[in-house]
């Protein structure tokens, strides 16, 4: 979009390429950064901004048309670029010297701003052009415990805006296609003079683009889009957690005038489990067990998302210790975590009391020496 922004932004050092850049340099920089950046791969929290400010740069430098018009402005803005025949540069005129800097008002950006609007106090509301990355889509969606933790893929059904299947993104009515503006002869800009000077701006018949939609199509009115009932697959990655979201690039709104379609972001919660909790990438369990098994030791069955498997329970094993079955969390990177719980009945038969009551005298008594000192009671 030609904005009053296009002013303070470099994007060919956005993107780390010269401005003599080859359409495939421009677009392989983009990729190797976006790999970089995506937040899926990314934590920095500020990846995303930077994410966005790569996809900015390449939608307009990939789009000709649009990259045109934006070393065009840039080269006005250095004051290389002449108006009206005035050249820049040494010897020239420099819009800072005739306009003021960019920071005060009606002075150089301000000039600019009215021209990116329509050009004077009566012009008309600000214009698009070029090619435009469309808007970030937002949904969620619900998981079980252990589809989160070990990855899935499902289905998700959405209302949103999409690339009409009538036109397939033209605009035009099926048998047409967009033509050539008589306006500005598919520049894309057209040359305005403003007294002793010439601006060139987007064209506003064609919004920039150097086509207009003279037949358009009767199911999108030649927007190229709609809005329809979507279907979306959704890899969900291992050990997702509750709260977090998944970005499916290309999946949101779709790009106006050639422009990439936006991402959709989909949030994701997780339904509790009965016995299963998470602790960051390994999985908790609680296991009961009995005085004797912890006194003397014992193998148990404890269950996993993939089924029981056998945990030793080590001789005076206390409660509240925590056992480790590895491999058994998220896949690739968590293990279980058992804590022991060891259970004291609530009722005693005539036999069991006996038999309590021999082992209680014959065992020997609590250590309580470390309250005694300490309390001196």
């Amino acid at each position: 979009m030609a904005s009053q922004e296009w002013l303070e932004k470099d994007f060919y050092a956005i993107l780390g390429v010269p401005q003599d850049a080859s359409k495939k340099d421009i677009e392989r920089a983009y990729r190797k950064l976006a790999r970089e950046l995506h937040p899926d791969h990314n934590p920095d929290p500020s990846a995303e901004e930077r994410f966005k400010g790569i996809s900015e740069a390449y939608s307009v430098l990939h789009d000709d048309k649009a990259r045109k018009e934006y070393d065009q402005i840039q080269l006005m803005k250095s004051g290389r670029g002449g108006f009206g025949g005035m050249p820049g540069g040494a010897g020239g005129v420099n819009l800072e010297d005739l306009f003021g800097n960019t920071g005060g008002s009606g002075g150089f950006t301000d000039l600019f701003g009215d021209l990116f609007r329509g050009g004077g106090s009566g012009g008309a509301h600000r214009r698009r052009s070029g090619a435009q990355r469309g808007n970030d889509l937002r949904t969620h969606i619900t998981l079980d415990f252990a589809d989160a933790v070990k990855g899935t893929t499902t289905e998700l059904r959405m209302r949103a805006p999409g690339e009409c299947d009538t036109c397939h993104g033209s605009g035009a009515r099926p048998g047409s296609a967009p033509s050539t503006c008589s306006r500005c002869n598919g520049r894309g800009l057209i040359t305005e003079n403003q007294g002793a000077f010439s601006f060139a701006q987007p064209c506003p018949d064609c919004e920039g683009t150097g086509t207009v939609v003279t037949d358009p199509c009767a199911d999108c009115g030649g927007t190229g889009a709609t809005t329809q009932d979507r279907i979306i697959t959704v890899r969900v990655p291992v050990g997702i957690g509750d709260g977090q979201s998944i970005r499916l690039a290309g999946r949101g709104a779709p790009g106006e005038r050639g422009g990439p379609a936006g991402d959709l972001l989909v949030k994701v919660a997780v339904r509790t489990h009965p016995l299963f909790a998470r602790d960051g990438d390994n999985v908790t369990v609680r296991l009961p067990v009995s005085f004797p098994e912890a006194a003397m030791g014992a193998k148990v069955k404890v269950p996993t998302l993939d089924g029981p498997v056998t945990l030793r329970i080590p001789e005076g094993t206390p409660t509240g210790r925590v056992l480790r079955v590895k491999g058994r969390g998220v896949p690739g990177k968590g293990d279980l975590l058992v804590t022991v719980d060891v259970e004291v009945p609530h009722a005693l038969s005539p036999e069991a009391r006996e038999a309590l009551e021999k082992y209680a005298a014959a065992a020997p008594p609590a250590d309580r020496s470390k309250l005694e000192e300490l309390t001196g009671q």
